[in-house]
């Protein structure tokens, strides 16, 4: 096997390795070449497997004038359904709980009426009528003994029965039917200060303890009497006034519960309501849609899909069986794509049969005459050799170097017709044994120019053992090979783990390849230098592409330094799924 760097073209002009643009030249054999195998045309290009197939065509755009006529429910839309619902219910709920919380705040007031009001009035009056008792009581101890303390008692029970009165009218002011017991305090009040400036005030006004006259005496409690008389009515006034806060107080209670209840009610009917609408506009229609779309996706196409129910549901449905009908164009035409890809597989099938004929043929039979054309070229050089002069015994050089470059080529083109069709993969491949059979295969140009192999640890992965051979004896021979002079060959291969893969690297410090043929160098038959500089047929770097891109990786150039080449290439992790290449078998 002739290992090549990848895409070896004529030799740029100038004569220098990799400069000047390229001129193709015509592949030693061309008949073969040319007529046999690929008959000038470019072959189509590989679909790598793990993408996903995508279809894509025109949208879906149903015209208006496709849609059905509406009827009954599909007259109206969901969104004006919803919106006079949100409406009407809107409006229902802020009356009740308008008029619940009327309720409550009336219900507060009447309680804070009679608690905060009423109540402490009537507390009042009893500390009113208590004050008019303890003056009374207190006045006339003084007038008997003289005593300072009573006069004291006394004042404080006067001042006792002002603030009493005054808390009564801030207490009872804004209560309804305050009218008698304001009067009556008016009154009780009046009766007592005539009572005070009658008789307590001219006594607390003396020294004490002279005693009472008893025309005085009859007068004072006269007096008394009727402001004592006075508190009856006052307490009266305030008992009615309290019984009706009371009475008040409990209408607005059963206001505020039956409010509650009746907005608690409507709440739950609203419920109820938006249910049953909900059920009835959406609900029902998407279950019976989604029914038929289920009896569609389960292989019965020409299953209905008119779904009654609102505007919405109508159009969903429609478009649904419109994007149907899509469907089943589409998977019409996929049974023909279908049917013409199973005839020109059938019809890549029986080529490749031909082609590995051709193969079969090219080994054996053309190999055959090509070895009696170079035999009986050198028994006539060694026969007439002496009567041939240097002209002709070129020319039979020449027939002999021809004869011999072609077998060469027939075999290689056979190897790389094999490539994803012989195969033996195995689940792993020792890397470290693959690259020492490498190097034995080429040991003796090893040590022809003596290069120097460093090898890194490399792993295991799954492959063709015999074609990973290939692959490490084409790279390490082109890095030999196309060496600089008077520089022994020095190469490394390492590798180092990315993700799912492993990813290797061949350098050396050879003449390099210039970035702009990255693209060429792995095309079959390209060649940068002339023959007669570098020997081979210029497929071994395209045979390296094939059996990587079979092994489910990729191989590329890489940014070497300023002298040499770098080649990158991955392969799959052992245990990893390898996307095999499904063109690489049908390649001849």
């Amino acid at each position: 096997m002739t290992a090549d760097h990848p895409g070896q073209d004529e030799p740029p002009p100038g004569g220098s390795p990799a400069g000047g643009s390229p001129t193709a030249e015509p592949p030693a054999g061309g008949s073969l070449t040319g007529g046999s195998l690929a008959g000038g045309a470019e072959p189509p290009p590989v679909v790598a497997t793990g993408r996903k197939l995508r279809i894509s065509g025109p949208a879906v755009v149903l015209p208006a004038e496709d849609l059905p006529e509406a009827h009954g429910m599909s007259r109206i839309r969901l969104v004006q359904i919803y919106r006079l619902g949100s409406v009407v219910l809107g409006l229902l709920l802020l009356i009740v709980f308008v008029q619940a919380g009327t309720a409550l705040y009336e219900d507060g007031r009447a309680r804070e009426v009679l608690i905060n009001q009423v109540d402490p009035a009537a507390l009042e009056q009893f500390r009113l009528s208590s004050a008019l008792t303890t003056q009374d009581a207190a006045i006339r101890d003084y007038a008997l003994d003289g005593g300072q303390s009573r006069l004291t008692e006394y004042r404080e029970a006067v001042e006792q029965e002002r603030a009493s009165a005054d808390r009564m009218r801030r207490l009872l002011a804004g209560v309804p039917g305050n009218g008698d017991v304001l009067r009556l305090l008016d009154k009780a009040v009046a009766d007592s200060r005539a009572w005070r400036t009658a008789f307590a005030d001219r006594i607390a006004a003396g020294p004490g303890g002279e005693g009472l006259d008893r025309a005085e005496s009859r007068q004072a409690r006269r007096l008394l009497n009727q402001a004592r008389g006075d508190m009856s009515p006052l307490q009266a006034g305030i008992t009615r006034l309290h019984d009706r806060a009371a009475d008040t107080l409990r209408s607005r209670a059963r206001t505020m519960v039956w409010s509650i209840g009746a907005a608690l009610i409507l709440v739950v009917v609203a419920a109820i309501a938006l249910a049953v609408l909900i059920r009835r506009t959406v609900l029902t229609p998407m279950s019976s849609l989604t029914g038929r779309v289920r009896a569609v996706a389960q292989g019965d196409f020409a299953h209905p899909l008119d779904v009654p129910g609102p505007a919405e549901i109508n159009e969903l449905a429609v478009i649904i069986d419109a994007m149907r009908d899509r469907i089943i164009d589409e998977w019409r035409a996929t049974v023909d794509k279908t049917r013409q890809l199973d005839e020109q597989t059938e019809e890549l099938r029986r080529s490749n049969a031909e082609l590995e004929q051709f193969a079969y043929v090219a080994s054996h039979d053309l190999q055959e005459p090509l070895r009696k054309v170079a035999s009986f070229c050198q028994m006539i050089e060694r026969r007439y050799g002496d009567q041939l002069d240097e002209r002709g015994r070129q020319y039979i050089a020449f027939a002999v170097d021809g004869a011999k470059r072609m077998q060469a080529l027939i075999n290689d083109l056979l190897t790389f017709s094999r490539v994803g069709r012989l195969s033996r993969p195995e689940e792993s491949v020792d890397l470290n044994e693959v690259v020492q059979h490498a190097l034995d295969n080429i040991e003796a140009l090893r040590e022809e120019t003596g290069a120097e192999v460093d090898i890194g640890d490399l792993p295991q992965v799954p492959g063709d053992r015999t074609q990973l051979t290939q692959l490490f004896q084409n790279l390490l021979g082109n890095a030999i090979k196309f060496r600089r002079e008077g520089v022994p060959p020095r190469v490394t291969i390492d590798v180092r783990r990315a993700g799912d893969e492993w990813e290797f690297r061949c350098a050396d410090n050879g003449i390099g390849i210039e970035p702009r043929y990255a693209d060429r160098i792995f095309l079959i038959f390209q060649r940068l230098h002339p023959r007669d500089a570098y020997a081979g047929t210029g497929i071994g770097l395209a045979l390296c592409k094939k059996i990587v891109e079979f092994h489910g990786g990729r191989i590329w150039l890489g940014n070497g330094d300023a002298d040499g080449t770098v080649f990158h290439w991955t392969l799959p992790v052992d245990g990893a799924q390898t996307p095999v290449n499904p063109g690489a078998g049908a390649s001849g």
